[in-house]
This record gives structure tokens, sequence and C-alpha cells, in this order.
């Protein structure tokens, strides 16, 4: 395991040294905020997150770095849990370090690595979930099960996702077998388990109506093409010339005498395939499955590189090929004034999301200068908020409100703010008199989500109790 270690390793190195090369996420700003409002749970989340961002905030606050680490250990270790799959069904050192390599230099495991996002430790705990129910398999582990219950109800309580696979694998173990984990008391101990962790934030979602039902109706399909592009999407989701890995994986289980037991992985992806292109959701939620798929085609993959030193060199080349490609496209290397138009926005547009905060905050902060005191700033969106209020404290700005999400919760602003000023392309009916007071722009010629968005000094049309539910939404 020294090379799945090493290759671990350099991963970490390379997420950590490119983490303060352009800014926050607008995310991240939104989860070190809610952190700093602890709860159960949010409308669009569950707690951990959250309270960790504003955690690690809080030892280095400005600075993205601290925020960061967190995500690029997690996407380190998921590394060296594929090559554990890898290990566990029989592979090789050689099929060990294949499945390390290739999950490291996959294409969404360094995006989601770079900075924090549910989507991280969803990958994450799925990864470790999938390993352990290919421990217990394989080796009829009793403990392995109850290990298994444990990372899905502390994973739900980062992103409810791993719980629907769990859901999905427990049935497929009815349906196709092997059956016989499912008469262990150790079965039992962890469904009781996963409950248990993962019962505050549903209890918390069922007494507030669901909310996030709302917000994963209202996000469905609204990025990477929707169905259209769901399966074209997933060939770039590790990289393209890593596909016949991945594909391996699917088509071992069905091939390989000694891997039958593990016909429900390929079985569990085709199923939340289906489920997530039926529900029209984003390409990326099958991200979490594809290290599990790289752990067990990497044993076929080391059989087929074995033969030639030909195909070792293929292999090589494709490996450096995807960590060049997969770096370009899910760090932040290029020029900031280099984003716009190029195919970097095209394919991570995520990346634009992370430039720009800091002049943001100081055309605020200018325009907060000309406003009387019974003013509160009220922004279209959680992103915008979190700037206000994780970034502008040293500007002298005070919080600022949404009725965005989560910040839909921590409002409405006090009584005495008559007035407002409205960070948005076009306030809001509830706002009048509205005079523009500045443009952003983000310096860089980029057209990410902020650029252009107006800051307007407006009179509110009635108290702020009477219109706060009116600016809630959840999207």
């Amino acid at each position: 395991m020294l090379a799945v270690a090493l290759i671990a390793a350099v991963q970490l190195v390379a997420l950590l040294a490119t983490s303060t090369r352009y800014g926050f996420h607008r995310d991240e700003l939104y989860f070190i905020v809610a952190g700093s409002h602890p709860a159960v749970g949010y409308p669009d989340q569950p707690p951990l997150v959250p309270l960790l961002a504003a955690g690690m905030h809080a030892l280095m606050p400005g600075s993205p770095f601290l925020v960061r680490v967190p995500s690029a250990l997690a996407a380190a270790l998921t590394t060296v849990l594929s090559a554990l799959i890898a290990r566990e069904i029989g592979g090789s050192a050689r099929a060990q370090w294949i499945a390390a390599a290739c999950t490291a230099c996959a294409g969404v495991a360094l995006a989601v690595g770079h900075f924090v996002t549910t989507t991280t430790f969803d990958v994450l705990d799925t990864t470790a979930f999938l390993w352990l129910v290919t421990r217990a398999v394989v080796r009829n582990s009793g403990p392995a099960l109850l290990a298994a219950g444990v990372v899905v109800g502390l994973g739900s309580e980062a992103k409810p996702q791993v719980g629907l696979v769990a859901a999905v694998v427990a049935a497929l173990l009815l349906v196709v077998g092997p059956r016989r984990p499912l008469r262990s008391w150790w079965m039992a101990g962890g469904v009781a388990a996963a409950v248990a962790l993962a019962a505050p934030y549903a209890v918390w979602q069922q007494l507030h109506g669901w909310p996030q039902v709302t917000v994963a109706h209202a996000v469905a399909g609204d990025a990477e093409g929707g169905r259209i592009g769901f399966i074209p999407f997933q060939l770039l989701l590790v990289s393209p010339v890593l596909v016949p890995v991945w594909v391996a994986g699917l088509v071992a289980p069905f091939r390989r005498a000694g891997l039958r037991a593990l016909r429900l992985l390929p079985l569990a992806y085709g199923v939340l395939g289906i489920a997530y292109l039926a529900g029209n959701g984003k390409a990326y939620y099958l991200a979490s499955i594809y290290p599990a798929l790289l752990g067990v085609g990497a044993l076929p993959t080391a059989d087929w590189t074995a033969a030639k030193a030909a195909r070792r060199s293929l292999l090589a080349v494709a490996l450096v090929l995807s960590a060049v490609v997969s770096g370009l496209i899910a760090l932040p290397l290029l020029p900031e004034r280099s984003l716009q138009g190029s195919f970097v926005m095209a394919v991570n547009p995520d990346q634009g999301e992370t430039v720009g905060w800091t002049r943001f905050v100081r055309t605020v902060a200018t325009a907060w200068r000309k406003v009387p005191r019974d003013t509160a700033i009220f922004t279209s969106n959680y992103g915008e908020a979190g700037a206000v209020e994780v970034l502008g404290r040293t500007l002298g700005l005070p919080r600022a409100y949404s009725g965005h999400n989560g910040f839909s919760e921590w409002g409405p602003p006090p009584a005495r703010d008559r007035n407002a000023l409205v960070i948005a392309f076009r306030p809001p009916s509830e706002f009048a008199g509205c005079r523009l007071l500045a443009t952003f722009d983000n310096g860089v010629g980029l057209d990410n989500d902020e650029q252009g968005v107006r800051m307007e000094f407006c009179r509110t049309r009635a108290p702020w109790p009477e219109l706060w539910p009116r600016l809630r939404r959840y999207a």
C-alpha cells in the first residue's frame, strides 16, 4: 500500500497547494454563515458540513485554506478506499495502485476535493459504505455491516444521498443476493445505527415541511444539460480516457467467477442512474459510485496491463493525460482573466464562482457608505449574503439578510431598518423608490453569477415582518 499512500499524498498536496489561488466559492461562504447558526438542520442541507466549515474558518478567518483542508483530506481518503476495495476482492498491488491512481486523477475527485461541498463528503461516505459492504460480502464480516450502518448515518448528516445508495444496495441484496448479510443481527444493528444517526435531520425536515424536497425540485436538471446531457456527462466525471477502467468495474462481476457476489455494485449503479434520470437529477449525482467501480475495474485492468509493456505504457499515458486535463478543469490553474469563454468554464462553471468575492464586498462597502444607518443589506442569494457576512466585517459592513434558503431562517431585519441596500439584478416588488448606487464588475471580464449585479438604495413598502414571508424562497 506504499504506492497507494504516495498517490494519495500527491493528490492531497496538489489540492492544498492550489486552495488559495482564487477565493471562496459561494457555497463555502454560505456554509460558514450557516455553521455560525448551529442547528439540527437547514432548509437545503444537513448540519455537518456547515458546522465543519464554520469551525475551520474560525481558526483562520478570511482565508479558504483551512476551510478546505477537510475536503482535501476526504478526497485523499477516498483514493485510499478505492484501493482498499481492490484489495478486498483479491486485487494485487498493481491493481491497488491502479485503483488509487485512477481515482486520484479523476476530474470529479479533484473538483470536489478542491473546495467545500456536500458532494465531497458524499463521495467519501458512499465509497466507505461500499467498501464495508464489499468486506461484509466477501469475508462474511458482521462488524463491517454495523460499521456500514454507522457510515450511512453519519454520512446522511452531510448529504442524505448515501441513504438512498444504502437502500438500493439492501434491496439488491434481497433480490439478487447474497442474502446472508440480511439474516445477520449485525445487519439489524447497522440499520438501527443508521436510522438513529440520521433521525435528527429527518425530524427537522419533517417539522419544517420538507424544504429540502422543494430545493431538490428547484435545482433538478438545471446543469450539465438536464436529461439529454446526463449520460454524456458520465464520460467526463472520471476522465474520457479512463472510461474503460470503470466500465470494466461494471462488467467484471458478471464475467469473473470470484466477483459474482459483487453484482449488486453495477446493478446499484444502473438503478440509481435510472432513478436520477427519471427524477431529472443532476449528472454528478452518480459521482459517489465511481471510486468503487474503479476499485473493481482495477483488477481486469491490472491483468490486461500485465501481458504487454505497451499496454502498461498506454495506461501510464492515460493517467498522466487525465491528471493534466482534470487538474486544469477542476483546479484554479488558469489566470482569472483567461476563464471567460474557456473550456474550463464550459465544463466546470463552479470555477467562476470562486472569483471576485473580495472585490464584490468592497463594492458593497462603497455603496453602504452612501446610505443612512436605518438601512438593511438585503441580497438576492445566499452567496452574496455570505460574502458580506464572512468578508465584510473588516470593512465595517453589518450582517446581511436574504430570503434565500438558510438565510430565510435568520431574518427579517430589525424593525428600525426602514430602508434596504438591495443587491440584485432587479429589486423585488416589495421595494420601491430604488436609486442605483453601484454596479458590480469583477474586473477580469468573467461573466459569472454576480457580474453586473446592481446595488440600489430602496425603501420598503411595508414593515419587514410583513414583507418577509413574501421574500423567502427555497432554490
